[in-house]
């Protein structure tokens, strides 16, 4: 099982989109620092998350919300999850 998963920095109020097979494990990973794109900017809240079959569908999907660059279909699905 693969999800796609959005955070949001306690500190700075950023979102980051990002998918993974463990999302525990990439949660303490990403308040660890040592995920180079999130270092020193968390601690990290996970928002959303959709699970998936395969990573295929996952990647695909995570493509598809960082498109939305922040307008109202990002906002849309923020506020549903």
């Amino acid at each position: 099982m693969f999800c796609v998963y959005v955070l949001k920095s306690e500190k700075s109020g950023r979102h980051y989109i990002g998918s993974t097979e463990d999302i525990v494990e990439r949660l303490i990973i990403h308040n660890s620092n040592k995920v180079t794109s999130t270092k020193n900017k968390g601690p990290w809240k996970l928002l959303y998350i959709e699970n998936f079959d395969t990573r295929e569908q996952a990647v695909t999907r995570e493509r598809e919300i960082k498109s939305y660059k922040g307008g109202n279909s990002f906002k849309k699905l923020i506020l549903a999850g």
